[in-house]
């Protein structure tokens, strides 16, 4: 029996946005490219357009043979997981086209491995190769063969790299309160298309077109520093002592998500999936974070990994107590609390200890994922103390932000250091 590789990808710009996919099979027994296929669909999710992008690599091969054996390689977790079947397939817009993707063969004659990213380089060129001709207004579909007739060039010619008119003007994308960013790119936009024409020729024209340049408006407030390291800062859902308001922190008995707070991280999960821009995801490793960290984790197809640094401060002697009862059996150690970042309650940490430890988390983590976006699963004092540190607010501030169980925000931090707070709070995916 002849086997083939099938290997697909598909992104949006936006999720969703403007998307396409790509496609190419491969002989499994010579490593010859046999096919490719590309498409530009118009405004779709990223998880659509990886689907999609199955469904014509499969058919492609059915084309070639439809009694080989099919193996499936695609870097996204979540379409290789339900089409093997450990994974519910719940989304109204992706039922269907699994359901054409296990038509295409019969079962046994396919099979699904997970590969990173860097690894399935061909069908996310092709993709991407899509989606910047959809941006040309070319929505022309590929034929399943080594040819890509709709961007008028072989496929051994095919690039990513396509040119993009200054005229059109991007649509957002990227990470909860990523409009900044897209704002940056429309004033980039904007600006070339003010900019006055300077005719060629002379020294003199060389000259004012330098002039024109050095005077044409910055896309922002300084240089382009590139991609951001983006964290999107996910606060735990409800248990059992949240609406009580009790003191809860790494010191006492770890309580689990409630009920309420496991359909709060269901529903934080959703929106983080549509939205299709985590690029991995670290979690306190207190449960009630890592509960919420694993309901994200099961609908994008991420693993969690766990950074102590952002663990809830130790309230020592105060844990599983109400504001109320502190103030009643210990009122001079309280204000003392509440006058100093400095001082700890009686047994536990300072929130002075709680920023050093939450800087050095913040800073092995920037390191570690400059210019991608990042979920972190953690608590109210960490997400606080981040929030300060990027604004340069004073530790009193802390006491003057409000972060909803299951609430969602968002900090990116750039190559110079500085910082931006782009989302503060967000809770309409609980509503």
């Amino acid at each position: 029996m002849r086997e083939f590789i099938v290997e697909a990808d598909g992104g949006s710009r936006g999720n969703p946005g403007p998307a396409g996919y790509g496609s190419v099979v491969i002989d499994a027994a010579t490593g010859e490219t046999l096919a490719e296929a590309a498409e530009y669909i118009g405004v779709a999710t990223n998880n659509v357009a990886e689907y999609k992008g199955l469904v014509a690599g499969l058919k492609a091969a059915y084309a070639l043979d439809p009694s080989a054996s099919v193996h499936v390689r695609m870097d996204s977790k979540l379409v290789v997981e339900q089409m093997s079947g450990r994974w519910k397939i719940k989304h109204p817009d992706m039922k269907p086209l699994a359901a054409e993707a296990a038509r295409v063969f019969p079962a046994p004659q396919v099979t699904y491995e997970w590969i990173p990213r860097e690894k399935n380089k061909h069908a996310d060129r092709l993709a991407n190769e899509a989606m910047d001709a959809g941006k040309r207004g070319q929505d022309g579909v590929s034929p399943a063969r080594t040819e890509l007739r709709a961007w008028g060039r072989s496929a051994s010619a095919s690039t990513a790299e396509l040119d993009v008119k200054a005229s059109s003007v991007p649509m957002p994308s990227g990470p909860p309160g990523d409009a900044a960013a897209g704002a940056a790119k429309a004033r980039a936009a904007l600006a070339e298309r003010r900019a006055p024409e300077v005719p060629s020729g002379s020294a003199a024209d060389v000259r004012a077109a330098g002039n024109v340049a050095a005077q044409a408006p910055s896309a922002g407030w300084g240089p382009d520093l590139g991609a951001p390291a983006t964290f999107v800062l996910l606060r735990h859902g409800e248990t059992a002592l949240t609406p009580q308001k009790r003191f809860s922190g790494s010191g006492g008995s770890d309580p689990s998500l409630s009920d309420i707070g496991r359909e709060q991280a269901e529903r934080a999960a959703a929106a983080l999936a549509a939205r299709g821009t985590i690029q991995a995801i670290v979690s306190s490793p207190l449960k009630r974070c890592q509960e919420t960290a694993q309901a994200v984790a099961a609908r994008i197809g991420l693993d969690v990994r766990i950074e102590d640094g952002l663990r809830e401060t130790d309230f020592g002697a105060w844990e599983g107590l109400t504001f109320g009862e502190v103030r009643e059996r210990q009122p001079e150690e309280l204000n003392a609390w509440l006058s100093s970042a400095k001082a700890a309650p009686p047994g536990g940490e300072s929130f002075a200890a709680v920023s050093r430890r939450v800087s050095a988390a913040r800073d092995r983590l920037t390191a570690e994922y400059a210019g991608q976006t990042v979920l972190l699963v953690t608590h109210v004092t960490p997400i606080k103390t981040l929030v300060r540190l990027a604004l340069g607010a004073p530790p009193e501030a802390l006491f003057r932000m409000e972060l909803s169980a299951a609430s969602l925000s968002a900090v990116a931090y750039y190559a110079d250091g500085n910082a931006s707070l782009r989302l503060l709070n967000e809770t309409a995916h609980l509503r």
